[in-house]
């Protein structure tokens, strides 16, 4: 992930601001907010700026995911991309079991945990594929964002090491 965000901040870097180049890092899908703290350190930006910045960034798209997913999805699955529909509700299909249980908390506990392959966008559509009411999706999504932004603030800015 280190060598896609310093791709990513190299080609942004020049032309436009620390916070646009880490609003836009967290906004995409797999980085999301683990990637634009990583490039917040090494833009080298506060804690609390990369804080809301990352936070806002990531929770962005969540709305239109959580709205427009299953109709995107349709849609693609009568174009060339239908393999690639079928991969991402596999793979969806595949990490939902551990939100099914649990619903909404399950939900927050797995966008909160900052691992490869959990957080927000893929939170979101597990949510939108299990048919979660809205309400309770967005909650848990922003909820758990809130959660992996304090997490890894504490872990990349080194609050931990200050503490002890």
């Amino acid at each position: 992930m280190e060598q896609i965000v310093k791709s990513v901040v190299g080609l942004l870097g020049t032309t436009s601001s620390k916070e646009l180049v880490i609003f836009i890092v967290s906004m995409l899908p797999i980085l999301e907010l683990r990637g634009g703290i990583l490039a917040a350190g090494m833009l080298n930006v506060d804690m609390v700026r990369a804080f809301f910045i990352c936070f806002f960034g990531t929770i962005l798209p969540v709305p239109f995911i959580l709205l427009f997913i299953r109709q995107i999805l349709d849609w693609m699955r009568n174009t060339r991309f239908v393999k690639l529909v079928r991969r991402i509700e596999a793979k969806a299909e595949e990490k939902s079991k551990s939100v099914e249980k649990y619903k909404t908390f399950g939900l927050y506990i797995f966008v909160a945990v900052p691992l490869p392959g959990t957080g927000a966008w893929t939170g979101s559509l597990i949510a939108a594929l299990l048919g979660m009411r809205f309400r309770d999706a967005i909650l848990s999504v922003f909820a758990g964002t809130l959660t992996a932004d304090i997490i890894m603030c504490i872990v990349s800015y080194g609050l931990l090491g200050q503490l002890w």
